[in-house]
């Protein structure tokens, strides 16, 4: 690899191909540094398998890209206890247009199920979904369902009509700044009572698995996004003590490469832009993952899944922000120094690093070995009762309202920002 940029110079060559895809990952790194100070692009050759079947078009040939660089081999599941799960089923997914819900609708139709209840809010997502999953996967059936995860009118409605074996809750407001500021009261009903009503109909309509979408900044929350979601997990562990049928499971998960509105996107938008690219603070760190291995998490969980549990993934060692930004630029081909970098400071409610387990909780093995049991303390028996009549009253809370009444039954939550009880007219 040293004399990489002499044969690259001498041969005239624009691209370099790196033909050994199973090299370690940090292998990858450096050829793709390598090939940024030579002034060419990398690729990368596809596995041994379709070399021998004679697939190795020049169209399989693909550019490195972000997700060779997390530094990690990517998660693999175990696929016939998934297809176990889910073939001949009736599977539901709320959310179904967003980053992580439209590829659990991929994933989950590979297993061949009965039927896939694709549920979402925005009629462009679904509009968009369906008309992919129609040319991807055109014997399969799909019911596209546009409602609110918080009408549960429709949801009996649909549970009824479908019967769903498993519902995959992905339905979620989950941006930080957004949820932080004039949006607090939205998130938590959106992420806490539409977790309720979806799981009470799965419970009312004999649906035997339930599995939440979660989040690492549900640990120890600095934000609002992160408590509801953490709310959210205790609302699962609530109703699991209401029935002895539905199993109620939750997925806990990192930062997600390339999902929608995510770090990596504005990055590479300021990038093609020529920069500045912005980062919040230059010791921020996050751990990460891939759209198809955090479904694939998902899928896996919830074929082990007894009820009760919150499973978290091994998900190897945080990345520094300024790190994966330097990466992307890299890939990008500019040279070091050539974007410019810029701190912006932290925004409200976020942290320095995300953790995957509370304090005090301990973790327990799975069968799989990227995949762990959080036992998260007991939840109170009067949870619901105090939590649902709060997310219903007839007026919308301000800001400050919704932090102070979260910490009733969040008291881990510690948002970094104490805003001002607003006075009432």
């Amino acid at each position: 690899m040293s004399e990489l940029q002499r044969w690259t110079a001498e041969l005239k060559a624009e691209h370099v191909i790196i033909a050994m895809p199973s090299a370690p990952l940090e292998i990858h790194r450096q050829v793709a540094t390598l090939c940024v100070r030579a002034g060419v692009r990398a690729l990368v050759l596809p596995a041994l398998t379709p070399l021998t079947q004679g697939q190795a078009f020049l169209s399989r040939i693909r550019q490195i890209n972000l997700e060779d660089l997390l530094g990690r081999a990517p998660i693999t599941i175990d696929m016939a206890h998934v297809e176990a799960l889910l073939k001949g089923r009736v599977v539901m997914v709320t959310g179904a247009g967003g980053s992580i819900g439209s590829e659990l609708c991929r994933q989950i139709l590979r297993f061949a199920p009965t039927q896939l209840i694709a549920f979402e809010f925005s009629e462009y997502a679904m509009y968009t979904l369906t008309e992919e999953l129609r040319d991807k996967f055109p014997e399969r059936s799909v019911a596209p369902i546009i409602g609110d995860a918080k009408d549960s009118l429709l949801l009996d409605q649909v549970m009824q009509r479908y019967a769903p074996y498993i519902v995959f809750h992905a339905a979620a407001y989950k941006h930080v700044p957004l949820m932080e500021e004039l949006n607090a009261w939205q998130a938590v009903r959106n992420n806490v009572l539409g977790t309720y009503r979806v799981g009470r109909a799965a419970i009312r309509w004999g649906t035997k698995h339930f599995v939440l979408i979660s989040t690492d900044k549900a640990v120890n929350p600095t934000n609002v996004m992160g408590a509801s979601k953490r709310l959210a997990e205790m609302a699962c562990q609530a109703l699991q003590h209401t029935t002895q049928f539905t199993q109620f499971e939750t997925v806990r998960f990192g930062n997600v490469l390339g999902s929608a509105g995510s770090v990596v996107q504005k990055f590479q938008k300021q990038i093609a832009k020529g920069g500045p690219v912005t980062i919040t603070h230059p010791e921020v760190t996050r751990f990460f993952m891939t759209i198809p291995e955090a479904s694939q998490l998902v899928l896996q969980a919830s074929s082990m899944g007894q009820g009760g549990e919150i499973f978290i993934l091994d998900m190897g060692q945080s990345i520094r922000i300024v790190d994966l930004a330097r990466d992307l630029i890299r890939l990008y081909g500019f040279a070091d120094g050539q974007v410019k970098l810029i701190y912006t400071g932290l925004r409200p409610g976020e942290k320095l690093y995300e953790e995957l387990l509370a304090c005090d909780e301990t973790t327990l093995p799975t069968p799989h070995i990227k995949l762990r049991i959080a036992r998260a303390r007991e939840v109170p028996s009067a949870l619901l009762d105090e939590v649902l009549p709060w997310l219903m009253q007839r007026r919308i809370l301000t800001d400050a309202e919704v932090l102070r009444d979260l910490r009733r039954w969040v008291p881990e939550y510690s948002p970094r920002v104490e805003p001002t009880l607003a006075k009432r007219a």
